[in-house]
């Protein structure tokens, strides 16, 4: 990690990397319930995702604050509030 920003933790970290772990890790389903938009919700894909969320800072910054959430999240199985 940088010294410039020791504590940001979307330093280095591309939005690519955050939606494809949040795809991953919860699926698009998950996704479109917690964030409903449209690129989530209608044929998911990454780069429809990407296009959508680079141009509107709103639904980019819901997807990092849920990625910096999940990455303080304990690691146990525990039930997903937002999986039915």
């Amino acid at each position: 990690m940088s010294s410039s920003q020791p504590k940001n933790p979307l330093h280095g970290v591309t939005l690519e990397q955050i939606v494809n772990q949040l795809v991953d890790r919860y699926g698009w389903d998950t996704l479109a319930r917690r964030i409903p938009i449209r690129c989530f919700q209608f044929e998911p894909s990454v780069k429809s995702s990407l296009t959508f969320l680079r141009r509107t800072p709103w639904a980019r910054a819901e997807v990092e604050r849920w990625y910096v959430e999940d990455l303080k999240a304990p690691r146990t199985p525990a039930v997903d509030r937002w999986k039915e």
